[in-house]
């Protein structure tokens, strides 16, 4: 993944370019770099490093200019060298292009240019699309040549395009990777996010596959790769641009953490009454069709995916649908045995996650009726679904994905209790039950927050650990598995998620007083005298247990090292609860490492190319 953004004004923009390049820093930060066009010149300036740095070398505020765009590098094509850096350019340095995705045959097309006499300078496959508009621009306008030569291109795409022979235009162009619009008052925007443009814009217009957007300070025109000119929504944002700040935190993880008492608080707003989840109509999905349903399957990655987990468990255990669970990335390169009577969810914070999106068109050639749970408004999954619940949780800036990830779990938790009311497998005391165990959440969220002592205490005495095991059962192990992953993100300590019973079948080899087991084991019917055998057998062999507990749990800390306690809630809310220390965990060791917490190494916010 990579960070684009691009203005076109009446007034020099490189202080606008720089600031919208910092907000962009978390899509990638091998290598960055700006392209303005002065006196029908291309002046590029580009270096390996973060922004940062490579503005230290080469101060990007000299390069004045009405019009210019800037990328930050995640390489995916190539190594990390400044050749490999963009902004890329044909052979004539007039044409400088930016791109974020991947190009598929972009072997075969350089193959292509050689024959034809171009020279390249870089190993990436981004470069291929600069000397290809370069070969179609003979006796063609700009937009024209951008057309004919995005026809030859297989794969995914956001690009910024500049022309030093047309000065006032700047060209976009998406293609299953994100890219939006912003429309300001004599002047306009591209960019890979919202945030990015936000301080300038709250206008926004979100191009679809394969289109193109031509932008001039006072003007923009979008068109499909026929030359169609099509007639696009403009969306206005309601977030604040300090709403995408940090707000005093010394980062965006924790700033997140933090949120998550609101964010919660947002999702469920005007969705619950006392007895009722009010969401059928937001869906767009009928009664009748989901009265009927008779499978569920689950499309998502990473932490969208340990949130699946925890709703196959909610939509099987209340609803009696029976659900599947699917990494996108698998799902995708198999053959589903899938019924028009089943319900494909596709979980992604940012709606671009580029497998997900690919497993979601796969499920759709079934025939069968999508739902997308997301948190950004227009994204490509929320285009593509029949229907779609968002998450409110706002902008999620850190790597480390936590407030989507708990209202990932919120809305699954409200989509259980509106399929179980339809289909009639819970009363309506149970219903109301659980309304109310969902409507306390934010106030227990936040005194999980109020009193994290003995998680900074557990980070300072284990922070130089080289290994731990997360255990939990149930509802709980996915929250396990969710766990060990904020610890390998943000700190880049060896961590895994296991079932507790599944300990005894080899991990348990690994235990020994230098390896911290985190249980999650909360207090409950289903799971807990399991759990205390299971920390039992880690205490016998000397291991260093945390544990997170319920309030008032009498059994636990006799047995455990360190104990964090959980407000006590309904077993199918605990999880939303326990994950909350085990992420302050990860965030207080990361830091204690000093870690680039919101940037951690090799890792990109959405997995926009596959």
């Amino acid at each position: 993944m990579c960070g684009i953004v691009g203005i076109v004004s009446a007034k020099n923009v490189s202080e606008k370019l720089l600031n919208g390049l910092a907000n962009l820093e978390y899509r990638g930060y091998d290598s960055v770099g700006m392209c303005f066009v002065n006196g029908n010149k291309l002046n590029i300036k580009k270096g390996i490093g973060k922004l940062d740095e490579v503005h230290k070398r080469v101060n990007f505020l000299k390069l004045n200019g009405n019009i210019g765009m800037g990328h930050c590098r995640w390489s995916t094509h190539g190594g990390v060298t400044e050749k490999n850096a963009h902004p890329h350019v044909d052979c004539k340095n007039k044409i400088s292009v930016v791109h974020n995705g991947i190009i598929e045959n972009y072997s075969e097309l350089k193959e292509m240019l050689i024959g034809k006499g171009h020279n390249f300078y870089s190993q990436t496959d981004t470069e291929v699309i600069a000397h290809l508009i370069e070969d179609c621009l003979k006796g063609n306008k700009i937009e024209n040549a951008v057309r004919n030569a995005l026809k030859k291109v297989e794969g995914s795409y956001a690009l910024g395009i500049l022309f030093a022979d047309s000065p006032d235009k700047l060209i976009a162009a998406r293609n299953e990777s994100p890219l939006v619009i912003g429309i300001g008052n004599g002047e306009n925007f591209i960019a890979s996010d919202v945030p990015s443009i936000l301080s300038h814009t709250k206008k926004m217009i979100y191009l679809d596959d394969r289109e193109i957007a031509v932008l001039t300070k006072d003007s923009f025109k979008i068109l499909n790769l026929d030359g169609n000119e099509k007639k696009k929504k403009i969306h206005t944002i309601k977030w604040s641009a300090e709403a995408a700040q940090k707000s005093g935190y010394k980062h965006f993880m924790l700033k997140e953490i933090y949120e998550q008492p609101r964010a919660i608080a947002d999702t469920l707003n005007g969705r619950i009454s006392n007895s009722h989840v009010i969401f059928e109509k937001e869906l767009g999905l009928s009664d009748d069709f989901l009265k009927g349903i008779k499978r569920i399957v689950i499309l998502a990655c990473g932490t969208s995916w340990h949130a699946g987990l925890i709703g196959e468990f909610m939509l099987e255990e209340l609803a009696k649908i029976p659900t599947e669970v699917e990494y996108a990335s698998e799902f995708r390169y198999r053959h589903a045995l899938l019924g028009k009577e089943a319900l494909a969810v596709a979980i992604s914070q940012s709606g671009e996650t580029a497998d997900t999106i690919a497993a979601l068109k796969e499920a759709k050639k079934y025939g069968v009726k999508t739902l997308a749970i997301c948190n950004v408004m227009g994204s490509s999954i929320t285009r593509i679904s029949d229907g779609v619940a968002y998450t409110r949780a706002g902008p999620e800036i850190g790597v480390a994905s936590t407030k989507a990830f708990t209202t990932q779990l919120a809305v699954l938790y409200l989509l259980t209790i509106m399929l179980a009311k339809l289909r009639e497998t819970l009363n309506e005391s149970q219903i109301k039950d659980m309304i109310a165990g969902i409507r306390k959440i934010p106030l227990q969220l936040q005194s999980v927050l109020d009193e994290d002592n003995e998680i900074l205490k557990c980070a300072e005495l284990y922070y130089n650990k080289q290994n731990s095991l997360y255990l939990g059962r149930g509802i709980n192990f996915p929250i396990a598995l969710e766990g060990a992953l904020k610890l390998k993100e943000v700190s880049y300590i060896h961590a895994e998620g296991y079932p507790a019973a599944e300990m005894k079948h080899g991990p348990i080899a690994l235990i020994d007083k230098n390896m911290p087991v985190l249980f999650i084991a909360p207090h409950d019917v289903f799971t807990y005298k399991k759990v205390l055998g299971n920390i039992e057998e880690v205490k016998a062999r000397g291991g260093i247990i945390i544990a997170v507990a319920t309030h008032g749990d009498k059994e636990v800390p006799k047995k455990a090292n360190h104990t964090i306690f959980i407000p006590k809630t309904l077993y199918t809310l605990s999880s939303i609860l326990a994950v909350v220390p085990l992420q302050l965990l990860a965030y207080y060791i990361a830091d204690k490492l000093g870690r680039d917490i919101d940037k951690p190494r090799n890792l990109a916010k959405s997995v926009v190319v596959e």
